[in-house]
């Protein structure tokens, strides 16, 4: 397994990172044990040193197995990644109550990459207004956490910010062939490394939405490039390929997929794909972007809708299900909404968001498409 440095820290850290967020589980949900234990410890036999749980993966029991996982001498192997749950952080003393809880679950005393777990423009001033930034500070000096971080789900101004505002060792941001441009995207990695961050990459598979359910054309794309690949690889070497990238997280789930991964890194170097093998992924990124059905730019001037419909949110799920074939498995997200009001079917057509519209969508329409797509009997 190829190594590649975290920023300025000087930490060696393996390029494949195992995500522990979706681990095997059994029929009653629980996280299978034996075979996650199992595919951890042959990912740390293959060189693999950088774990990456948090306090909320898998209903809290992500952080119980993965110290579990490092017993038996594999503690001395691996870095541990684990994030303080911002989202439910309501004073300052809850920074060291979560972070204690913590230790116990993994049964370590200290935590080698600590982060705060998906911030925004909402949670960042949540965390400066409860001293994130000094418990963080404190942790460090006492020894009890070596490196600093967060990770990240907001647009690149936010980003910016974030990373100006605080000495951080290294950053956690969403990266793939298909969002280039999405959240922190390409200039967030290249900002973050210009200033001595190491950059952590989540969702290089888009939550295996590039490996499962390929539209035709992308499969025979694949099918037919010179080179034979997986999606899988396709999508993990387009990541490699960038040189600020410290390490890429997988969130396995079967022990092939620890195979194929540990693979693939291990031979994936910065700057080693051709000019053709990019082109054969921009091609898959226009044949996904080309499946997109609602042309909604997310303005926003349709809102707030009189009846709480979350316009642009719910032509984003009908796009990305469109170019995914996801629509089963994004169907809960959807009844998310319609459990809190605001789905498509809350629509009244009284037209106040027709009329606002600046690309003169016919939205009350469009609405209807959506609710029958995400309500129909499968």
């Amino acid at each position: 397994m190829q190594r590649r440095m975290m920023g300025q820290t000087k930490e060696e850290v393996s390029l494949l990172g195992f995500g522990c967020m979706r681990l095997p589980t059994l029929p009653t949900g629980e996280i299978d044990e034996a075979e996650a234990i199992a595919m951890i410890r042959y990912a740390i036999d293959h060189g693999v040193n950088y774990l990456d749980t948090a306090y909320s993966y898998h209903d809290g029991q992500s952080e119980v197995l993965v110290g579990k996982a490092v017993q038996d001498g594999y503690r001395e192997k691996v870095n541990i990644a684990t994030k303080l749950p911002m989202w439910l952080v309501k004073s300052p003393q809850d920074c060291a109550r979560y972070f204690n809880e913590q230790l116990e679950r993994l049964g370590v005393e200290c935590i080698d990459f600590y982060l705060l777990h998906a911030l925004n423009r909402r949670s960042w001033q949540q965390a400066l207004e409860h001293e994130a930034l000094e418990f963080l500070e404190q942790m460090q000096m006492e020894g009890r956490i070596r490196y600093a971080g967060f990770s990240f789900h907001d647009d690149l101004p936010v980003f910016r910010e974030i990373v100006d505002a605080y000495p951080w060792d290294f950053c956690q941001i969403q990266f793939n062939y298909m969002d280039e441009c999405h959240q922190a995207g390409l200039a967030g990695l290249k900002y973050a490394a210009s200033k001595g961050l190491g950059v952590v990459i989540m969702e290089p598979l888009r939550g295996g939405r590039l490996v499962r359910n390929l539209p035709p054309e992308v499969e025979e794309l694949f099918r037919t490039a010179p080179i034979k690949r997986s999606p899988a690889e396709w999508a993990l070497r387009w990541v490699a390929d960038h040189p600020e990238v410290s390490v890429i997280l997988s969130g396995m789930h079967q022990m092939s997929d620890v195979e194929e991964n540990v693979r693939v890194l291990s031979e994936a170097k910065p700057h080693s794909l051709s000019k053709k093998e990019l082109g054969i992924i921009a091609q898959a990124r226009e044949l996904y972007t080309q499946r997109i059905q609602i042309p909604c730019t997310d303005c926003r001037y349709c809102l707030p809708c009189p009846q709480g419909v979350e316009i642009p949110r719910l032509f984003r799920l009908y796009n990305e299900a469109s170019m995914y074939n996801s629509f089963a498995s994004d169907r809960p997200q959807y009844e998310y909404l319609a459990k809190n009001g605001k789905d498509a079917s809350q629509c009244i057509a009284c037209g106040s968001c027709e009329a606002a519209c600046p690309q003169n969508l016919e939205i009350i329409e469009l609405l209807k498409v959506v609710d029958r797509a995400f309500t129909a009997k499968v």
